[in-house]
């Protein structure tokens, strides 16, 4: 169906032709190229690797770790587990890389390699471009029967990573058991139905007042795996039956966060970064970052405790770029990733959790009344299909001067402001579509700026 490559990783469906879908031969072509592109830097090469829970993820996960070592790469194989688990891995290993299968909140079908750096952090634009051109020319080089790599299985990782969130200084367990928190989790037939608990054990939830819905790790998704409310209704439903304090959903790799009030409401994903920023800037003064598709409430609760906030392109990997360039001392997206430099450069719901649970209980608030301290923005979240011959460039040209008497950033796609309200349109790093994101203070005239928008869109298209 498609196959695509971007900042994001290799993405594609399984199944289908090479070169148009994530095909074996598509695998070995571009762990290939990644691990030639390391050997290039390195005389010899360890790349942790892991999976999400994925129906394929078994399947690719053995073809890349003999790729790997085909290429005379050690491999440490950390099998099911989540993205910030395996980034936190590279550096517990002193790992030159590492390689996450997983296509993150795509549907079952598809999924992805997501390569990274010696640091654990995703490869810069400059680095894929250069293994892409590798992949292109197949200029890889496998080892000979005894140089092969080495494989080593690694099952203590997702505890190396708990023990690190439980041992961050703004994580307070004592208040989280002090609360005595009922939680519901959705965890989506994958990682999170494993990682998340061990977590809320480890932070002193009981085991008791867990309760998980989609717990079986099959890859056979209940719902659309992305955590968004139209996919949430059964977590929403379980928190009000239960009598739960707060609902938890998680996407398959676990590295994106929402969550849900005690009344059933959403908080918000865009809400997620907010709280847990408003946490850590009562404590620690400073910059914070997130994508310019991100909720303005970030910057005004930035400005609220004296910091400066700052915009990046869509992209983990801007994020984190900007977020050094400001020493910005917590950052994400308005997806519910929530990225903590001091622990890692990497968005991770775990820690989100963590730190969220300790706001929560150090208010004294239900979670419906913590929402109701934070401004009420309202984002309509919308997309289109691309069809194939489609010039996104010239589409994009003609918006452009049909609002040109508004103020425009070309930075990422095209962001235009209204007064206080704004839009932005762009290509999505990981599906075939436009997104269209647009906010305001009233959730109607956000729906109708991205109804507006989309209707320019199909007229030009």
């Amino acid at each position: 169906m498609a196959l695509i490559k971007s900042i994001s990783g290799i993405r594609g469906t399984i199944g289908g032709v090479p070169e148009e879908t994530l095909s074996p031969l598509d695998i070995v072509r571009f762990t290939a190229a990644y691990g030639t592109w390391l050997l290039q830097k390195n005389n010899s090469a360890k790349v942790v690797v892991g999976r999400d829970g994925r129906i394929s993820g078994a399947m690719i996960q053995s073809i890349v770790v003999n790729t790997l070592i085909a290429l005379g790469i050690d491999v440490v194989d950390v099998d099911l587990s989540t993205t910030p688990t395996v980034e936190m891995a590279v550096i517990f290993h002193n790992a030159n890389g590492g390689i996450i299968i997983t296509a993150s909140h795509n549907p079952k079908e598809w999924n992805a390699l997501k390569l990274l750096n010696h640091k654990g952090e995703f490869i810069s634009a400059t680095d894929g471009a250069i293994i892409l051109d590798i992949a292109s020319k197949n200029l890889y080089h496998f080892a000979t029967v005894d140089k092969l790599g080495t494989y080593t299985k690694d099952d203590s990782v997702l505890q190396q990573h708990i023990e690190a969130i439980i041992n961050y200084p703004l994580v307070d367990i004592a208040a989280i058991k002090k609360a005595k928190f009922k939680i519901v989790l959705d965890a989506i037939n994958s990682s999170g139905a494993i990682a998340v608990p061990t977590l809320l054990k480890a932070l002193g939830v009981a085991p008791k007042d867990i309760i998980i819905v989609n717990e079986e790790v099959t890859g056979k998704f209940a719902h659309n795996p992305e955590p968004l409310p139209q996919h949430l209704t059964e977590l929403c439903t379980t928190v009000v039956k239960q009598n739960a304090h707060i609902g938890i959903a998680v996407d398959p790799d676990v590295d994106r966060l929402c969550f849900v009030c005690e009344d059933g409401s959403l908080f918000g994903e865009e809400y997620t970064l907010v709280a847990v920023a408003d946490y850590i800037l009562q404590h620690k003064k400073g910059n914070t970052v997130s994508n310019m598709s991100s909720t303005r409430a970030l910057r005004d609760v930035t400005e609220k405790h004296g910091g400066s906030y700052f915009p990046s392109a869509v992209g983990e990997v801007n994020v984190v770029t900007k977020m050094k360039e400001v020493n910005a001392v917590i950052g994400g997206e308005g997806n519910g990733g929530i990225i903590v430099p001091d622990l890692h450069y990497g968005r991770d719901a775990l820690i989100g959790i963590a730190l969220f649970l300790t706001h929560l209980a150090k208010e004294k608030k239900s979670i419906r009344q913590l929402r109701n301290t934070y401004p009420d923005y309202f984002i309509s979240k919308n997309k289109i299909d691309l069809e194939n011959g489609i010039d996104v460039k010239k589409l994009f040209e003609e918006i452009k001067k049909k609002y040109k008497k508004y103020p425009i950033n070309t930075e990422d796609g095209l962001k235009i402001e209204f007064d206080k309200d704004w839009v932005h349109l762009r290509t999505s790093n990981t599906e075939p579509i436009i997104r269209i994101y647009s906010e305001s203070n009233f959730e109607i005239t956000a729906d109708n700026i991205a109804k507006r928008i989309m209707q320019d869109i199909k007229e030009l298209m």
